[in-house]
């Protein structure tokens, strides 16, 4: 008995060891979830598949009943989407935290799998998802656009429009944008939200630079 306990508390040590590891990269890049949430996903799934391979050991010896013990763990595959669900955000056609999210449903597998004493190909997932997250991100980065939402207030109409033929001159494409107008101190100011598709490396750096062109602009917004 002694030695499982040792077993069992060498599993969510090594669980618990894999989850931070892919969360402080999420960490490091600023997502909603970090080390700590990863931590405790990888930890309770190894967790939970302990308990479904040997909680109910006291009653299958009885000869009693059939457990299935894939079961219980299966659960944690359904369960952890509320998790992830609730990392994802969807905002004017903008959305963030899918990465993160699927880092979450891997992060309970490698827990799982951890937690059923397959260290090594727990580890090797372990290794697959950070490469994932970082070498890929790295070599195609370039590809692709992404979708940005910039939410800034203007003075007048023509000062919006000069920013939107600049964005759709510079390798920035208008989506869409919605705008209202608001009274501030007997003048009128435009507050407009801009969905773009940007295809650079730092978008945020860019378009802040970018919109120093335009000093009577203020950005309240970008994400």
């Amino acid at each position: 008995m002694t030695e499982l306990f040792w077993d069992f508390a060498l599993r969510l040590f090594v669980a618990g060891a894999m989850g931070v590891l892919i969360g402080l990269e999420r960490e490091y890049r600023a997502k909603e979830a970090g080390y700590r949430t990863h931590f405790l996903v990888a930890l309770g799934s190894a967790l939970i598949m302990i308990v479904s391979q040997y909680g109910f050991m006291d009653v299958l010896k009885a000869d009693l009943v059939r457990l299935d013990p894939s079961r219980v763990a299966a659960q944690v595959v359904t369960g952890i989407g509320f998790i992830g669900a609730g990392t994802i955000i969807l905002q004017k056609q903008v959305v963030r935290g899918l990465t993160t999210a699927a880092g979450i449903w891997a992060t309970s597998g490698i827990g799982l799998a951890v937690g059923a004493g397959m260290y090594g190909i727990g580890i090797v997932a372990t290794v697959l998802v950070l490469i994932g997250l970082e070498t890929l991100s790295f070599f195609f980065k370039s590809m692709g656009m992404r979708n940005m939402m910039i939410e800034f207030s203007a003075p007048n109409k023509e000062a919006i429009r000069k920013v939107s033929s600049n964005f759709n001159s510079k390798n920035y494409v208008v989506v869409s944008y919605e705008m209202t107008e608001i009274a501030v101190g007997g003048d009128v100011v435009y507050r407009v939200t801009m969905v773009i598709k940007a295809k650079r490396m730092n978008e945020e750096g860019l378009l802040l630079m970018f919109l120093q062109d335009f000093p009577d602009i203020t950005v309240n917004k970008i994400i």
